[in-house]
């Protein structure tokens, strides 16, 4: 008896409708699961903490932007992610989950999380058509900030401190990555 590769098709897929029923924290990419354990670790939160902070604020004036810290984004029937921080533009939103697509995205990296958040994160929020992806490193205490030009994500700055003007549509922010690290 000769040992195969296991297929795609070996797997089950699953769908929005069947992540809406699980219990726990996770994410679905494309068919597949991922827990969201262990929790974040404390300079994560700490970092969650400020970057919503200073959003909030520079977005008070706006009455068409919003920041969320994690909600249920589903960017197709297979595919549902909660990214750290998001800020969308637009109609008030209600419901469960958004299915718009957000204008700047956060994500802050832990030990756990980091590859999904550089690589998979990455392509998915890419090809999505997110304009704006922060990738914040709080032990290195440096974010790689990625604009969506016509074809992709391109590397617009990386910070360890500075401002950014990020072009929402309605509003412009300027966010202050020095605030995020002291």
């Amino acid at each position: 008896m000769s040992m195969t590769a296991l297929q795609a098709e070996d797997f089950p897929h699953y769908y929005y409708e069947d992540y809406a029923q699980w219990e726990g924290q996770w994410e679905l990419i494309e068919g597949i699961p991922f827990a969201m354990t262990p929790a974040p670790v404390l300079d994560h939160q700490r970092v969650c903490k400020k970057i919503i902070r200073q959003l909030d604020e520079l977005l008070e004036n706006c009455n068409q932007c919003e920041a969320f810290l994690p909600v249920d984004w589903q960017i197709t029937a297979d595919t549902v992610v909660q990214p750290d921080i998001l800020v969308v533009c637009g109609d008030k939103l209600d419901g469960v989950k958004l299915e718009k697509i957000p204008v700047l995205i956060f994500e802050v990296l832990s030990t756990s999380t980091s590859r999904k958040d550089k690589i998979v994160k990455y392509r998915l929020y890419e090809n999505a058509g997110v304009k704006y992806y922060c990738i914040v490193d709080p032990k290195n205490k440096s974010a790689e900030v990625y604009e969506l030009q016509p074809d992709a994500f391109r590397e617009a700055e990386n910070f360890a401190a500075g401002k950014m003007l990020f072009h929402l549509g309605p509003c412009r922010i300027r966010f202050d990555f020095n605030d995020i690290f002291s």
